[in-house]
């Protein structure tokens, strides 16, 4: 019975959204700035030359980026051998659930909570709920922040006060940080999950804890961060294939992110690393009629948001170098999907997401274009793959 892999390459955008000027992300284009840099000789740290990513593209993602932008990436030269096509998102948001859920075939019904830009970005009343909650007498930051800058920034005080770190972004997240020794990880946790039912009701997406280790000007975020996602608005993809019996699998942050509806086995790690160790074990081990769902955050939490070009350059070059082992373990009947779920230019300005297209190569499924493709066309076709009734308004692509 056939299997399908969904694996979301976090953040790997390649530009074209034609409501790109409403988010402020015109022109904004990651995969396609990335291989210009890479070309320009401006990304030869840890890596020189061109962008090469011989496996991916050897399956159309060269092909999809110029599909979706106009642009021709250098270093993408391959004929496509599979199916490839690029996808555009309708939910009004450039974040992780509205990407997520829409590629399962949901999209969001509603609009989202943003916090203001401003300091404050907090109203009185919410400071005085996560005081309560957190035992404090008062909160640290309170603004919009990048993670790493904002605890630099207040470390000294957070470990003499023992207030937590509150931060957010252009994204609909409300983020704690707060040290795993002196605040207590078990602790962030539980303010995290018990301040979430009152975000997720006021329609922001994401609570979540950014636990960090070692002393100022020496801390390291650890491993251990927790994403409290409000509820997907309807069934998805996950619920569709566990509903038909068939065992399903998320890899990395899929549980948080749909907060583990659906969800038969999660495998979790301490680094991309260890993610794609599972996903090679799954093409190995899942189940005939199995989904294998997978994140892959580090594109977008280490390089995006850092805007750090040549290590987003060296992580897509190993991202490939591992696909090419991994597609050598698919059974026949497979069908994997490689797509994302944003844009995160490492060449734009800011520290945000990027409202893009994305692109959607799979493998299994016999070779030629797509075309332009909603996000919800990926969860109908891999429900149409694995035999399962869609529920979405997704049409299938195979």
């Amino acid at each position: 019975m056939a299997r399908a892999f969904l694996v979301v390459m976090d953040s790997v955008g390649c530009g074209g959204a034609p409501d790109a000027a409403d988010f402020g992300d015109a022109g904004a284009n990651t995969l396609g700035h990335i291989a210009a840099e890479c070309a320009a000789g401006r990304a030869d740290l840890g890596r020189s030359g061109v962008l090469r990513m011989p496996n991916l593209d050897a399956l159309g993602l060269g092909a999809a980026i110029e599909l979706a932008s106009g642009l021709r990436a250098p270093g993408f030269e391959a004929q496509p051998k599979g199916r490839w096509g690029a996808a555009t998102e309708v939910s009004r948001g450039k974040d992780t659930p509205s990407g997520h859920w829409e590629l399962a075939g949901v999209p969001v019904p509603w609009d989202w909570t943003y916090f203001p830009d401003t300091v404050p970005a907090f109203s009185p009343d919410l400071v005085a709920l996560v005081c309560k909650l957190a035992g404090t007498e008062g909160i640290l930051g309170n603004c919009h922040a990048s993670g790493v800058p904002i605890i630099e920034r207040h470390c000294a005080e957070h470990l003499r006060t023992g207030w937590p770190i509150c931060y957010t972004s252009a994204d609909s997240v409300f983020q704690i940080a707060a040290h795993e020794e002196a605040f207590g990880l078990e602790r962030l946790l539980k303010l995290c999950a018990d301040l979430a039912p009152h975000l997720h009701a006021m329609k922001v997406g994401r609570v979540i804890a950014r636990p960090f280790t070692g002393e100022c000007g020496a801390f390291r975020r650890t491993p251990n961060r927790h994403d409290y996602a409000i509820d997907p608005p309807a069934p998805t993809l996950l619920d569709w294939v566990a509903g038909a019996g068939r065992a399903t699998h998320a890899i990395g942050k899929i549980g948080d992110i749909f907060s583990m509806k659906g969800v038969g086995a999660l495998h979790k790690g301490k680094s991309d690393l260890d993610l794609f160790d599972h996903l090679d074990r799954l093409a190995g081990e899942a189940e005939d009629g199995s989904l294998t769902f997978a994140n892959f955050v580090e594109f977008d939490s280490l390089y995006g948001h850092p805007r750090d070009v040549p290590g987003y350059a060296r992580a897509l070059e190993w991202f490939d170098a591992r696909v090419g082992g991994f597609l050598a373990r698919l059974r026949p009947g497979d069908m994997a999907i490689f797509t994302a779920d944003h844009g995160n230019d490492p060449t734009w300005r800011g520290t945000e997401h990027t409202r893009e297209r994305v692109p959607v190569i799979c493998a299994g499924v016999g070779a030629g274009s797509l075309g332009l493709r909603a996000f919800v066309d990926v969860g109908a076709s891999v429900a149409a793959h694995l035999g399962v009734a869609s529920q979405g308004p997704g049409r299938s692509f195979l």
